[in-house]
């Protein structure tokens, strides 16, 4: 794993916790939540990406000699404050919704227990990873929804915003519900399934486009997929995939996983000529893989016009979250330490509602159907708060309160979805990959149809209990009294 630096943070987190060194107060605990505001893509759903990266850069974060010395050179940093992070390391706790979890604006995504210092120092990291991972995560889940059953393979690192965002981003795939990468770092990194077969720089190597097809099914015996539009897909690249196939076959070598990509052209068209080709050569079995800028409308639209394309190379509109260029994730203050060791619920007050925040040591508890097992809603309360048991439980809108929505008992089971990420500044054992590749279907199945349309989508309306919605009423209203102006 890699060895992350102390500076992978903004010049005032290390003003700030400086500051509040030399008062003394950088020490004091205090609870942070990370949420977003809306959801990426004009979308119905956010689907939750990047604890493994997260936990790793929270355990491994350091202030080397280097770092240290850099700092010391901008004449702006004390050397007790230096000495005190030649020594930092994290030392509390992170709770978290497990990767692939289905998401919704304004709950907790992630708790975050610690120090001041700890939390300023760190906010920056956590946020760059799971801003990058949860949105091209989501992206992933978007462009699965519209392809069906489709292989879908991730061919985005020529064109990802660096290394860290193609190598993440691939894992990211994964868990939105891709069958693969072309990233072969991530491939040995996570144990993905590597794919991918030729570019046209391998045809062009040979005197003809034959010659080229024949020289790759010599060397290659298992998943033949041949590069088809390097001149001509129907006048050319099919026939000549056509001729090798039957040489194949009259060898008794043709394997089980075989056909042609198209990088050009009107797919929908091509697709469907290749595949009435192949059918009257007595190929019917014959793989259309489709590339060339697919995203998830693009898909859907070819998919409309009857493309026979069943296996998807999607590259930079995947890896770049095309459409929505970052993820407008948050991390507020929810609780401070009072001088007794208590927790003080917090919370930001703005002229822009859409700004305000919600106090408290808060946790998400989700109710599902227990006929269906689809998703009724979410509730964000005080972690103290106690679980529904199964009875009748009532749900409060805050914006209406006259909106009430009553679970009749035994029609509905609940689950809280904070689980720990980080004890004690130490990374705690987190699902494998493959299991949580099969969580977020898990997760996606429970989610109705109507929250995954790509246009207009229903948005789930997220409930706070009523415990919760007195402490933030009685804040404002503290808070109010407090600004008025005396008589």
């Amino acid at each position: 794993m890699a060895k992350y630096t102390g500076l992978v943070t903004d010049l005032y987190q290390l003003t700030m916790t400086n500051a509040l060194f030399k008062m003394g107060r950088h020490e004091r605990r205090v609870v942070f939540d990370r949420f977003y505001r809306q959801n990426p893509f004009g979308g119905g759903y956010t689907v939750v990406a990047g604890l493994a990266h997260l936990a790793d850069f929270v355990e491994r974060f350091r202030y080397t000699d280097e770092d240290i010395a850099y700092l010391r050179s901008l004449g702006i940093f004390e050397e007790e404050f230096l000495d005190y992070l030649a020594h930092f390391h994290f030392t509390g706790d992170i709770y978290a919704m497990p990767e692939g979890t289905v998401a919704f604006p304004g709950e907790v995504l992630l708790r975050f227990h610690g120090t001041t210092a700890e939390a300023m120092l760190l906010e920056t990291g956590l946020s760059m990873i799971m801003n990058h991972e949860s949105l091209v995560a989501t992206k992933a889940r978007r462009i699965r929804t519209v392809a069906g059953t489709d292989a879908l393979m991730e061919f985005g690192l020529r064109r990802a915003q660096g290394h860290s965002a193609g190598l993440w981003g691939a894992r990211s795939a994964m868990i939105g519900g891709f069958n693969g990468t072309s990233n072969v770092e991530a491939g040995q990194r996570f144990g993905i399934p590597v794919l991918g077969t030729m570019a046209h720089s391998w045809i062009m190597s040979f005197d003809s486009e034959l010659d080229a097809f024949r020289a790759y099914a010599d060397i290659y015996k298992k998943g033949l997929i041949l590069l088809a539009d390097t001149y001509h897909v129907l006048e050319f690249g099919v026939p000549h995939a056509i001729e090798v196939f039957k040489e194949l076959r009259a060898a008794g070598r043709l394997p089980r996983a075989y056909g042609i990509r198209i990088d050009s052209g009107d797919l929908a068209y091509l697709s469907k000529e290749a595949s009435r080709m192949f059918r009257e050569a007595g190929f019917p079995d014959a793989i259309i893989s489709g590339s060339n800028d697919l995203d998830e409308y693009t898909i859907a639209s070819l998919k409309q016009q009857g493309c026979t394309v069943s296996s998807w190379g999607i590259g930079t509109k995947f890896i770049t979250a095309d459409g929505s260029p970052a993820m407008g994730g948050v991390f507020k203050m929810c609780a401070k330490e009072r001088e007794d060791g208590t927790f003080e619920p917090v919370m930001k007050i703005s002229n822009d509602v859409a700004k305000m925040t919600n106090p408290g040591i808060k946790t998400v508890r989700r109710f599902y159907r227990k006929d269906s097992g689809k998703m009724i809603t979410d509730l964000v309360c005080l972690a103290e708060e106690p679980m529904a048991d199964g009875g009748t439980f009532t749900l409060t809108t805050e914006s209406a309160k006259w909106r009430k929505k009553q679970l009749a008992a035994g029609t509905y089971t609940v689950e809280d979805l904070l689980k720990p990420v980080v004890q004690n500044g130490a990374a705690v054992k987190l699902p494998e990959l493959p299991d949580i590749i099969r969580y977020a279907e898990q997760q996606m199945d429970t989610l109705w149809p109507e929250y995954t349309r790509l246009m207009n989508p229903d948005i789930m309306e997220i409930n706070l209990s009523d415990t919760l919605q007195h402490v933030k009423n009685d804040i404002i209203e503290k808070e109010l009294g407090r600004r008025a102006p005396k008589a």
